[in-house]
C-alpha cells in the first residue's frame, strides 16, 4: 500500500476522509432542491457545473441527527463508476497525503451494522481520521428495492444524468 492523497472532512463531530481520486470537486451548499419520495436521506437534488446532481445527507445516512446548514457546510461531488452525487458535510477543507503506515484496516464489529461504509482508519498526529468507502456510502440498493413501488413521474423533466444517479436513490 502506497501513500495516498484524501479529502478530509467534518461530520458529527469527527473527522472523515475520501481519496482525492474519488472526489471531482467541492463547492459550497447554496440551494438544494427536494424532490418528492426519495429516501430519507436524499436532501434532494443540486446545479453544480451544468449538472442536476442527487444531494446525500451524510448525517442522516449514517444515522446522526440533521442539523441546519451553516456557511462551513460544504458540497463534495464524488463518482464511483457511472455514478455522481453530492455528499452534504459539515466542513471540509482538506486535502492531505496520508502515509501507507498510518491506515490501519477496520475491525468487523466496527464497521457498521448497515453496510461496512469504513475502509479503513488513520491516525496522523494524534488525530483519528475515518476512511470511507464510498461504494459502500452510496449503496442504496436495499433501499431502492423497498421503494420500488413509487411512481416514476417524479424524474419527468430532470436531465438524464440525474435520472442515471436517480435510478439508484429513489
Amino acid at each position: 500500500m502506497s501513500d495516498e492523497t484524501y479529502v478530509l472532512f467534518e461530520l458529527a463531530g469527527a473527522t472523515y476522509g475520501l481519496r482525492s481520486a474519488e472526489v471531482q470537486h467541492i463547492e459550497m451548499l447554496e440551494h438544494v432542491t427536494a424532490v418528492p419520495n426519495t429516501a430519507p436521506f436524499v436532501e434532494g437534488v443540486v446545479f453544480s457545473r451544468g449538472m442536476v446532481i442527487p444531494a446525500v445527507n451524510l448525517r442522516a445516512r449514517f444515522g446522526f441527527p440533521r442539523e441546519p446548514h451553516t456557511p462551513r457546510t460544504r458540497l463534495i461531488i464524488v463518482q464511483s463508476g457511472q455514478r455522481t452525487l453530492a455528499l452534504i458535510v459539515d466542513a471540509a477543507r482538506e486535502f492531505r497525503m496520508l502515509p501507507a503506515n498510518s491506515i490501519s484496516p477496520v475491525e468487523e464489529n466496527v464497521a457498521g451494522i448497515d453496510g461496512n461504509y469504513l475502509r479503513a482508519v488513520s491516525t496522523v498526529n494524534e488525530r483519528l481520521i475515518l476512511l470511507l468507502n464510498l461504494d459502500a456510502v452510496i449503496n442504496f440498493s436495499s433501499i431502492a428495492a423497498s421503494q420500488s413501488s413509487l411512481p416514476a413521474a417524479n424524474l419527468k423533466g430532470i436531465n438524464t444524468s440525474f435520472q442515471t444517479s436517480a435510478s439508484l436513490i429513489a
